[in-house]
């Protein structure tokens, strides 16, 4: 395949708005989960619980649909995750119990998890080789970025028209999917598979590469600083007697800096190096966390901006992550995109899923230095990530 075509550049472009769209969608639940559980009636470790099961259903499965997807190269994972995303985690807010809210979760969640790899696969497919870190960048960001309108958009609406309408944000990804049927090729009638992956092979030569563990607990320690940060401020800051739409915008500026991290890691890289990119991304959020805490009560602004400082550093090692994994197994570009990006956020998730008991007894902002601690103690990995390449260098 041509990947130097014009329709292949904005099949690029059609892919990477789907991506922000999707994206918006996985972020509405956070900033007002805590209005969501005063509704219903349930408490921060329940909610914490419900976002769990979010994470597993939008993430763990994606290396399975990765495997479908690298098997049959079509476009139906992408455009049914996108409308699945855009109905039902709006409907979610509209529920009246517990059981409808986590069933709307899970079939919305699915959404994003069958979306992901095939989407992650297809821009591999479709960029050329000269320009696959830019590529990969500009996807990586605009889902950021979506992640970071997610927030803002559900805590104006919640604020402004209340929690009933936050099912009008539906109408976007419905839209958009439709138009993904004609603009974005039908790769299975230009690329031809060789022969069918076999199951069992392709996650045993996953599972078992070095390199990619590693970037797989890379991808789970930058995930945990996420999910810990998503999942518990907006309680904090309900507590202090914030509004919805505050939450919301500082969930917004924390993740639309990490959409900027990632926008701009390639050109970082090129200029320090990838291990400098990790070693940044990993060990200065615990100093970042520090002044956050002590910043927090007292000189609120400039705690906000140190969060959202911790955004930018956080995520800007997520597409040199990406596109490094996928190098090492290209044949594997939908697994492996499966395993970074959504297998990390599911582990993370069950490791995580008691975070609200162990915040109600020991305190959310402990809770939050904790964790901040584990990715600068592990950034020793990224030595042994760039080990065998320092050998060739001196062979």
């Amino acid at each position: 395949m041509n990947n130097d075509l014009p329709q292949n550049k904005k099949a690029l472009l059609w892919l990477s708005g789907a991506h922000f769209i999707n994206d918006i969608y996985t972020g509405v639940l956070n900033p007002i989960m805590p209005f969501i559980a005063a509704k219903i009636g349930f408490s921060m470790a329940v909610a914490t619980i419900i976002l769990t099961i979010s994470h597993i259903f939008s993430s763990l499965l994606q290396p399975l649909f990765g495997f479908f997807a690298d098997n049959i190269v079509k476009r139906s994972f992408i455009f049914w995750g996108l409308i699945l995303s855009s109905l039902f985690i709006p409907l979610s807010a509209r529920a009246n119990n517990s059981l409808i809210l986590v069933l709307f979760i899970i079939f919305g969640s699915i959404g994003s998890s069958l979306f992901h790899p095939q989407a992650l696969g297809f821009v591999s497919r479709f960029a050329n080789s000269s320009n696959a870190a830019k590529s990969m960048s500009i996807f990586v960001a605009m889902g950021t970025l979506g992640y970071s309108f997610g927030p803002v958009i559900s805590s104006a609406i919640t604020q402004f028209l209340g929690i009933n309408r936050m099912s009008l944000m539906t109408f976007l990804g419905f839209v958009w999917a439709l138009l993904m049927f004609k603009f974005v090729p039908k790769l299975s009638l230009s690329v031809k598979i060789s022969s069918k992956l076999d199951f069992k092979i392709a996650f045993k030569r996953i599972l078992s590469n070095r390199k990619l563990n590693i970037l797989n607990i890379i991808a789970m320690l930058k995930t945990m600083i996420n999910s810990s940060c998503f999942i518990l401020l907006p309680f904090l800051w309900k507590n202090m007697g914030y509004k919805p739409f505050y939450i919301g915008f500082a969930l917004f500026m924390f993740i639309f800096a990490g959409g900027i991290g990632s926008l701009i890691s390639s050109v970082v890289e090129k200029r320090i190096g990838a291990a400098n990119v990790f070693y940044i991304s990993m060990i200065s959020t615990l100093p970042l966390m520090v002044l956050f805490v002590l910043t927090y009560k007292s000189y609120s602004v400039l705690s906000l901006v140190i969060f959202v400082i911790m955004g930018f550093v956080t995520m800007m090692a997520t597409p040199v992550t990406m596109l490094m994994a996928q190098n090492v197994l290209p044949e594997y570009k939908s697994i492996i995109s499966g395993f970074i990006n959504g297998f990390s956020w599911g582990v993370v998730a069950i490791a995580m899923s008691m975070l609200g008991f162990v915040a109600e007894k020991f305190g959310i902002t402990n809770v939050l230095l904790f964790v901040a601690v584990i990715p600068a103690l592990c950034s020793v990995l990224v030595k042994e990530l760039f080990k065998d390449d320092h050998k060739n260098k001196l062979c």
